[in-house]
C-alpha cells in the first residue's frame, strides 16, 4: 500500500478488498462522515418499516457529523452499534448512501465520497450529511413521530 488508498496494482483498497479483509484504518476510512447512522430511527411493529428522525444521538457533533466520543461510544451509549462486515449485511437501517452498505451490495462508492474526492467536506457539500438538519436528543421536544423525516432514506 502507498497512502492507504491504492494497492500496488493501482486498485483503490475498497475496490480490491472485501469488507472482511480490510484493516481497521481502511474500515474507518470508509465512513463518509454523514452522521445518518447516528439518527434515531423508529420501526413500525406491524410492517417493520424503518423511519428516520431528525433526532441525533447526544454524542454526534452537529457540525463535523462525527461522534464526539468515538472511542467510548459503546460505554456512553450502550445501544450504539459498532459496525462489522458481518453486521453491515444484516442491518436494514443503514442509509442507501452508506459506503459499508454499498460495498456489501457490490456497488461503487458515490462520486462525492471523501475517498473519491480527497476532501472530507465533500459529503457536506453534496448535501448528504446531517449538518444543519438535526435536533440533539437532549433538546428534543414533542413526540418521536413529530420528528420523522424523509431526507436520510
Amino acid at each position: 500500500m502507498t497512502d492507504g488508498t491504492q494497492s500496488r496494482a493501482g486498485a483503490r483498497f475498497w475496490e480490491a478488498l472485501s469488507l472482511e479483509a480490510m484493516d481497521t484504518r481502511q474500515w474507518e476510512a470508509l465512513c463518509d462522515g454523514c452522521g445518518r447512522c447516528c439518527l434515531h430511527k423508529l420501526q413500525d411493529e406491524d410492517t417493520d418499516e424503518i423511519y428516520y428522525t431528525d433526532v441525533a444521538c447526544r454524542l454526534l457533533d452537529g457540525h463535523s457529523c462525527r461522534c464526539g466520543d468515538y472511542d467510548h461510544r459503546a460505554h456512553e451509549v450502550p445501544d450504539c452499534v459498532s459496525l462489522t462486515a458481518r453486521e453491515v449485511k444484516q442491518i436494514p437501517w443503514l442509509p442507501r448512501t452508506c459506503a459499508y452498505r454499498l460495498l456489501a451490495e457490490g456497488q461503487p462508492l458515490p462520486q462525492w465520497h471523501p475517498l473519491i474526492t480527497g476532501d472530507p467536506d465533500s459529503v457536506h457539500a453534496a448535501g448528504i450529511s446531517v449538518r444543519g438538519r438535526i435536533v440533539d436528543e437532549e433538546a428534543m421536544t414533542g413526540d418521536w413521530e413529530d420528528h420523522i423525516v424523509d431526507w436520510p432514506a
